[in-house]
């Protein structure tokens, strides 16, 4: 153990050298760890199986989870999309059911909470319903694509649920293999990559990376790539949809696809996980049942 005196002389002249250097300036960010909890693809609904999708389980699925999150020292929590489904016969009514009973789950905490909204967030109801019926906190609420800040992190949500000619998924209206980030959230997203110098998360449900089937593959996947590559702040890329999970590091950036919590009967089978970032930029994956655990080193530029 450092003794009292010892550690007063050596801190005094730490910060005489960091002064003295112009160092200090550099230093005074914050350099706090951020933990957060995140889950996807939990396709709630009250209706049979379809194949090993346990749709009517994610409910005790979801409470699985926020027990661990509520339990934990976390800063935020996100579901990535395809929070709810819908029932055989699709009814409007119905789906925003099912969508308010996961919302409540989602909101039983006093932790700040986020949502990515996927392909089925939107079967038989329109965005803005899925936004009236869903709270994001904070300035992000009745948001689908937006970004926050937590201990000197930026945290950039996308939504890639477009079709062809540039029009929003609504009510069953799309094709779930097409998914495209469109212009004018292009330009958003250029603006929030230039803002400020803080290293940044990415949230969105279909996927970014290369090596991926491109059924599920967000269309212009290859031009957000670069936008991201170029610039030199993100350091990883968080994303559903494809629910077998995976990752892969493309340019120094970590894309991982997190398991779909929606395959499997329950309690055997669950998906989610708590994520803490170092200030070194190191990320931790504290994975739950079928989400398994990493450790994602920072490339060092």
């Amino acid at each position: 153990m450092i003794k009292r005196n010892s550690y007063l002389k050596t801190l005094t002249f730490s910060i005489f050298f960091l002064v003295s250097s112009g160092l200090f300036t550099a230093c005074k960010k914050e350099t706090k760890s951020i933990r957060f909890g995140i889950i996807t693809d939990l396709h709630y609904a009250d209706r049979e199986n379809v194949g090993n999708r346990h749709c009517s389980e994610s409910i005790k699925k979801l409470k699985e989870a926020m027990t661990v999150f509520k339990n934990d020292s976390l800063d935020f929590i996100i579901e990535l999309g395809d929070f709810k489904d819908q029932g055989k016969i699709p009814n409007r009514n119905e789906s925003l059911h099912f969508l308010d009973a996961i919302e409540e789950i989602f909101q039983s905490s006093s932790l700040p909470a986020y949502h990515v909204l996927g392909n089925h967030d939107m079967d038989c109801i329109s965005k803005k319903d899925f936004l009236s019926h869903t709270n994001n906190s904070g300035a992000a609420k009745g948001k689908n694509y937006y970004a926050f800040k937590v201990h000197g992190i930026k945290c950039i949500v996308l939504d890639a649920n477009y079709n062809k000619d540039g029009s929003d998924y609504d009510k069953g209206n799309f094709d779930w293999t097409y998914a495209a980030i469109p212009d004018t959230q292009r330009n958003w997203l250029v603006k929030e990559l230039k803002d400020g110098d803080e290293p940044i998360l990415i949230f969105i449900h279909q996927l970014l990376n290369e090596k991926t089937d491109p059924l599920v593959r967000v269309h212009n996947a290859k031009e957000i790539r670069l936008l991201l590559t170029q610039s030199n702040r993100v350091l990883a890329v968080f994303q559903g949809h494809h629910h077998v999970g995976g990752y892969e590091k493309e340019d120094g950036i970590h894309y991982l696809t997190i398991p779909g919590a929606i395959e499997g009967s329950y309690p055997e089978n669950n998906s989610y996980a708590i994520v803490e970032l170092s200030p070194s930029g190191d990320i931790s994956i504290d994975g739950y049942s079928k989400c398994p655990d990493r450790t994602l080193k920072k490339e060092i530029h």
